[in-house]
């Protein structure tokens, strides 16, 4: 039995020692911050939906939206991508990697394969024309409607592979929307699914969906509780797609939307998701899978731990090392998108206790990445004035901790 799983004083107090050693400006071995991406930078109005990756050779892979019309999620936007080779603190020219040429290409989903270090990128695309909304009401004509593609690259990020369609493998028929994370996709690293004897890691893509009212209803398809979740995954380094676990009550209590995912100890996968305006108290919610994401322990559920968290996608981590929490980044205001914080959750996400809050300014989408043993990374957007005016890479060093984190019993 682990000290956290004979007192709960002992997690309170291992929680309070990582809140006293985040400083705002915590700069271990190199820079406290950056900037990768600034709106009117590079050719494009905004940049948004950050996802992050460090790669085998320790390179840091920032990609982004780089929208170039405005903040607006539909016209013609391009997936991008910035390079770090010092952690995080000065970055390369930006790179196109999924050309919109007019359409809407987003929602990157990346991961790192860490047996043969190549790096997987799965994203979404749909016509410039039509909005998440006309595409929820059934109203996108003949290949307008939402796709699903996957790039991979084998020289460290310098440069990927076409887009791919993979979307009849992983989508149902009558499904609307769609969308990959947003945020880093997870590489299985314990228990059946984790790489070894030659087999790779099983790639695992935490997504959304929307479904079509059924016949007769008066809906149009775009209300809230039409959306669901799920997952897709490869058991070969991206060639292939399953689609996993879905989630498919439509009820309108839980709505779950965007979502991301970690591995726990025990070999489990830990679920955290937005709740689109369900009528469950809260805004966030979770699951989790005991067999590599194929399907759900139990339903999507409220995460009454989150409750300051506002409707908006949130990033989880599993931070690595012997006792190192579950952490999660959001902002804390739950009427506002702004006050970027950071949680932390020492029984495998049973609960969490907020850290620390990074900053009051607006915020909203954020994704974190491990940069080295006790060091992690966030990528998220925020401004002065508003959420989207740059994307902020902010490092952070976490404390050695001797303790090993507590399993959750079956």
């Amino acid at each position: 039995m682990t000290p956290c799983s004979r007192s709960l004083l002992a997690c309170l107090a291992l929680l309070t020692s990582l809140t006293a050693r985040l400083p705002a400006h915590a700069a271990p071995g190199g820079c406290a911050s950056s900037v990768p991406y600034a709106a009117g930078q590079g050719g494009y109005a905004v940049y948004r939906i950050p996802a992050v990756v460090t790669s085998r050779q320790g390179t840091v892979l920032a990609f982004a939206e780089g929208r170039r019309s405005g903040p607006a999620d539909s016209g013609d936007i391009d997936v991008v991508l910035r390079r770090s080779t010092d952690g995080g603190c000065t970055w390369s020219p930006l790179t196109v990697v999924a050309a919109g040429q007019g359409r809407t290409r987003g929602n990157p989903a990346p991961v790192v394969d860490p047996r043969t270090g190549l790096i997987v990128l799965v994203t979404c695309a749909n016509s410039g024309t039509v909005t998440e909304a006309q595409i929820m009401r059934g109203e996108a004509g003949p290949g307008q409607g939402r796709r699903v593609f996957v790039q991979r690259s084998a020289d460290d990020g310098r440069h990927f592979t076409a887009p791919r369609d993979i979307t009849a493998q992983v989508r149902r028929p009558g499904w609307r929307w769609y969308a990959t994370g947003p945020g880093h996709a997870l590489a299985l690293t314990r228990g059946p699914h984790s790489p070894g004897g030659g087999t790779p890691s099983r790639l695992l893509v935490p997504a959304d969906h929307s479904a079509a009212p059924p016949p007769g209803s008066r809906d149009t398809g775009q209300e809230a509780r039409y959306y669901g979740g799920h997952a897709l995954y490869s058991d070969d380094l991206g060639r292939t797609w399953h689609l996993g676990f879905v989630d498919d009550t439509y009820d309108g209590r839980t709505n779950t939307n965007e979502t991301g995912a970690a591995q726990l100890p025990d070999g489990r996968v830990y679920f955290s998701a937005r709740d689109q305006n369900g009528t469950a108290p809260g805004n966030r919610l979770d699951a989790t899978s005991r067999d590599g994401g194929r399907t759900l322990d139990r339903p999507f559920t409220v995460q009454p731990a989150l409750n300051a968290v506002p409707v908006v996608q949130g990033s989880v981590l599993d931070a690595g090392g012997p006792g190192a929490p579950l952490l999660f980044s959001a902002p804390s205001v739950p009427t506002a998108r702004r006050a970027l914080a950071l949680w932390a959750g020492p029984d495998t996400g049973r609960t969490f206790t907020r850290l620390r809050v990074l900053s009051d300014r607006p915020a909203a989408y954020s994704d974190l990445v491990r940069l080295a043993p006790g060091t992690i990374g966030v990528l998220y957007e925020t401004g002065v004035h508003g959420p989207y005016e740059s994307l902020e890479f902010r490092r952070l060093r976490l404390p050695q901790v001797s303790q090993p984190r507590a399993a959750v019993s079956s």
